[in-house]
């Protein structure tokens, strides 16, 4: 689980050496992951009608004995504090716990287009 204080070091560390500027709106991905590739599949249809732009589905390769995963990959372009990534990915958390999702697995930034 990601928690506030890592949120805290991510921002400081985007203020310090992203090429963006933070106050405005970014790219922000979000990763969700499970065993079963229709159990992330039947999550689209929620996560868009929430704004969020379903970019794939994609398999990892199976480690040492662990089967493989499959990862959801959603975007939308927000403006986030620390207190609003925070309070996002606890949704997240929750969002996976509902619909019976291995795991919310966090997110990404960049540059909104």
């Amino acid at each position: 689980m990601i928690t506030k204080e890592e949120m805290v070091t991510l921002f400081a560390d985007m203020k310090q050496n992203a090429p963006w500027d933070i106050s405005k709106p970014l790219l922000w991905g979000y990763f969700f992951a499970d065993a079963d590739k229709a159990r992330l599949e039947a999550a689209v249809p929620a996560l868009q009608t929430k704004g969020y732009q379903f970019v794939g589905i994609y398999d990892s390769k199976p480690e040492a004995g662990n089967p493989a995963l499959w990862w959801l990959h959603i975007e939308k372009v927000e403006k986030h504090t620390v207190d609003t990534l925070h309070a996002r990915n606890q949704e997240f958390y929750q969002f996976a716990a509902e619909h019976q999702l291995e795991s919310y697995d966090g997110m990404d930034v960049g540059p909104a287009e």
